[in-house]
């Protein structure tokens, strides 16, 4: 079964209240046993002696979403799950603010946490989203995925 390509990608941060709101929407969902929950937050690394303060985000939105696509396709047929939601920014997340968040549920806790973790590591190595890190000095640098 075949579901319809989302929308993942949000302007800006992911606020806690989104991910609050995106939990609590499931409560009526009462098939539901386990939910799984990967929050992706940017960091202030220090690089060449320079603080990251924030990291501005692109993509070429059609080709992503056609490979989350993909990627959603290729879990709900592995995994068995009830639901799943990947939301991804775009534009400039300060450090400290959420840029992921991949929320998975299943009936059982494994299916949920396998699910979320494959997903997550999908995402970073097959979507294409490109993240310029902004330094407190003004200068940048284009973020290789660890």
């Amino acid at each position: 079964m075949s579901r319809e390509k989302k929308q993942i990608f949000m302007e800006g941060a992911i606020s806690p209240a989104f991910i609050a709101d995106a939990i609590a929407k499931h409560s009526s969902k009462t098939d539901i046993g386990a939910h799984s929950i990967f929050l992706g937050q940017v960091r202030a690394d220090q690089i060449n002696g320079k603080a990251v303060r924030a990291i501005e985000y692109t993509t070429y939105k059609d080709l992503a979403l056609d490979k989350m696509h993909e990627i959603r396709e290729g879990t709900f047929e592995k995994y068995a799950l009830t639901c799943m939601h990947v939301y991804h920014s775009l534009g400039t997340v300060a450090a400290g603010e959420i840029c992921l968040f991949v929320f998975t549920s299943s009936k059982h806790r494994k299916m949920a946490i396998d699910a979320c973790e494959e997903v997550v590591e999908r995402i970073k190595q097959e979507l294409p989203v490109w993240g310029k890190e902004l330094f407190e000095d003004e200068t940048h640098q284009w973020k290789v995925n660890q």
